[in-house]
């Protein structure tokens, strides 16, 4: 690893995955007071709260600090996704940021921890207007590095006001403090070197189901694969980002970049990675099953063999923007009478409320689920035993929350018949199976656990279950993008792999 001897390093970030079709805005409050993740945190314990965390901030300063780099903190926040930004929200927490680099001048680099994903009610490309207001307090000649998420749209914008992007390359997410060493890497090895590396972008002209991004399946695992075997000397760093469907914006869709000090060799590598994405439009499909016919096919796999089947609740996935409160698989399970079933984790602050009054072991009548109002839904009522009750207070252990602290609020588990619903009164996505224990619910005991997740369940609950059956019910994240009601998308992209093109509007 290249010293850094003292260096100035300037380390933060603001990160958001806003689908702008929820209805439901992210407010400065959910940054300041974010349930599932750290919330907005400013000085010297950005350098410190991360430690032992899978995130990319928390790699990047392990690295830098091991290279003998002296580190600047700016603000890091990040929310729950949901709808648009507020713009109050974003002002804030950018003014922040552009306050605490001012005050730290003169720098000699800056490393940001970015999603790639944010929208605003005033901005389209958040991340690429962050980045231009850093670059109006840094200059030009220092070098400015991010790390990204892998659902990040990423822009030309971003692009060009960047040094190097690196993504991650795995979903479920598990090598999220890896990306931010990789980041910080590049960083380092651009100021040993004098000179900016070479780089080169490409857009993809299609949009790809978010539940079919998973890097563990084909196509994404043979282009992660390639990816990494493009690195070498000349290549330093390659990235392909499927993008966030459910983003009404011109730049909505995948993208892949590369950087390197071989100017041809990255041109090379960029080209063979975009090629490859065009060339797998047609594989970026799979099947989605009804609530009731996934209920039945679990009931059915569930005789045969003794491990959980998976059922993903990937349209109400509160990680990008779900309401996580739609039932339209709690009413299949119940409907269809399913035994040793646990669905979760829904959203309910009420029957969260109402469950730790009645106490462990009481009943109460109570509707729960769909208190939004989205899609019609009406909330499920049943005589619900509350078998457990937690304070929502844990610790994700598996390899996508591994070392998260996670605050829920008052937490419970409810059960009607053999049908069990964790209820949180935060929104968190059903992403590591201590958010199931929290209340006593171990989930390889279960036969049918239905998560509110598209895909990051996979890192923690896949290697327990038997299959995994991705289910289309209810919810705001629209598995189909093409069935999404875009209105300020590029033209001429296709709005599902070998779907429709949009045609813009009029």
């Amino acid at each position: 690893m290249t010293g850094l001897d003292g260096r100035r390093i300037a380390v933060g970030g603001f990160m958001h995955e806003t689908n702008t079709f929820q209805p439901v805005p992210t407010t400065f409050r959910d940054f300041a007071e974010a349930g599932d993740r750290q919330p907005l945190v400013r000085g010297d314990e950005v350098l410190r709260c991360f430690e032992g965390v899978n995130t990319s901030v928390a790699g990047a300063i392990e690295v830098l600090r091991d290279a003998g780099a002296t580190l600047v903190p700016l603000p890091w926040a990040s929310a729950t996704p949901a709808g648009y930004v507020a713009e109050d929200a974003f002002e804030r927490i950018a003014a922040m940021i552009a306050e605490d680099l001012a005050r730290a001048l003169p720098l000699d680099g800056v490393y940001l921890s970015l999603h790639g994903a944010m929208v605003a009610e005033h901005l389209e490309d958040c991340e690429g207007e962050l980045l231009a207001r850093v670059r109006a307090v840094v200059g030009e000649r220092v070098p400015v590095v991010a790390s990204l998420d892998l659902h990040s749209n990423t822009t030309r914008r971003m692009f060009d006001l960047s040094d190097g992007l690196v993504s991650y390359c795995t979903y479920p997410h598990v090598d999220m403090a890896d990306t931010g060493r990789k980041a910080a890497r590049l960083l380092a090895e651009t100021l040993a070197r004098g000179r900016v590396p070479a780089k080169a972008f490409h857009q993809i002209p299609y949009l790809i189901p978010l539940t079919w991004q998973c890097s563990t399946i084909e196509p994404s695992r043979s282009i992660y694969a390639e990816a990494a075997r493009l690195l070498g000397e000349g290549v330093a760093s390659t990235s392909f980002t499927p993008g966030f469907p459910a983003a009404d914006i011109a730049d909505c869709g995948p993208a892949v970049f590369a950087y390197g000090w071989d100017a041809t060799a990255v041109a090379d590598a960029a080209q063979r990675l975009a090629r490859m994405a065009l060339d797998a439009e047609a594989r970026y499909a799979g099947r989605l099953w009804a609530p009731d016919e996934a209920v039945q096919e679990a009931m059915r796999l569930a005789r045969a063999d003794p491990r959980p089947v998976l059922l993903a609740d990937t349209q109400d996935n509160p990680g990008v923007g779900g309401t996580s409160d739609t039932v339209g698989l709690l009413d299949a399970l119940l409907r269809n009478a399913a035994e040793r079933a646990v669905l979760g984790v829904l959203h309910d602050p009420e029957a969260a409320q109402a469950a730790h009054r009645a106490g462990a072991g009481g009943r109460i009548v109570l509707g729960i689920g769909a208190k939004s109002g989205a899609w019609g839904e009406r909330p499920v009522e049943r005589e619900w035993t509350v078998d457990r009750l937690g304070d929502g207070n844990t610790v994700g252990r598996g390899p996508v929350m591994g070392g998260w602290r996670i605050a829920l609020g008052p937490t419970a588990l409810l059960r009607c018949g053999g049908v069990s619903v964790v209820v949180a009164s935060k929104r968190v996505q059903a992403m590591d199976q201590e958010l199931f224990r929290h209340v006593g619910v171990e989930p390889c005991e279960c036969a049918i656990v239905a998560l509110k997740s598209s895909v990051h369940f996979r890192g923690d609950f896949e290697p327990i279950a038997q299959q995994v059956l991705v289910v289309e019910s209810p919810g705001t994240m629209i598995v189909d993008p093409s069935k999404l009601p875009f209105r300020r998308l590029r033209a001429g992209v296709r709005m599902r792999p070998l779907g429709p093109a949009f045609a813009g509007t009029k």
